[in-house]
């Protein structure tokens, strides 16, 4: 494959990466209205384990909300440090060789993803098919840094050739 095919593929999949990365945080600043949204149109079966695991968190943010909404300022820095992550991919999206090491890092992040999630998980009652949701991040975060890596390693035997 020839360096401008790898470029490409290299900067699509980053901004993939990137994207999905922010998405992921974003969707934390309207948690309230989320929730709200979802139980007032009934989209869950509150009869189902995962319905009355939603019903059990809306009832939680409906609760924090109204007693403690200043609580939501600690969502809305998660969905930040998401944006700001993110903006670290402009290193290896501008010159991938040079700034690999912060896929290396991302995909150790994914990695830290199992155990924050296992640990914390288990000591906040969280039940254990969300902890395996959140333990996908980091699975389908690895992925597409897996590829990203390899094709670096690709393009940077080309660049010594």
């Amino acid at each position: 494959m020839n360096k401008v095919k790898l470029l490409f593929r290299i900067r699509a999949m980053t901004l993939l990466f990137v994207a999905l990365l922010m998405l992921s945080g974003i969707t934390a600043f309207p948690v309230y209205s989320e929730l709200k949204w979802l139980t007032e149109h009934h989209l869950y079966d509150p009869n189902t384990v995962l319905g009355a695991w939603l019903y059990k968190v809306w009832l939680g943010v409906k609760e924090m909300n109204g007693k403690d909404a200043f609580l939501f300022y600690g969502y809305d820095w998660m969905a930040f440090a998401h944006i700001v992550i993110g903006l670290a991919f402009i290193g290896p999206f501008r010159d991938p060789v040079r700034n690999k090491w912060i896929i290396e890092w991302a995909m150790l992040a994914c990695v830290c993803v199992f155990p924050l999630a296992i640990i914390a998980g288990n000591s906040r009652d969280i039940p254990w098919f969300h902890i395996l949701i959140d333990c996908c991040f980091g699975i389908f975060g690895l992925i597409p840094l897996f590829l990203v890596r390899n094709w670096i390693k690709q393009l940077e035997k080309l660049e010594n050739q």
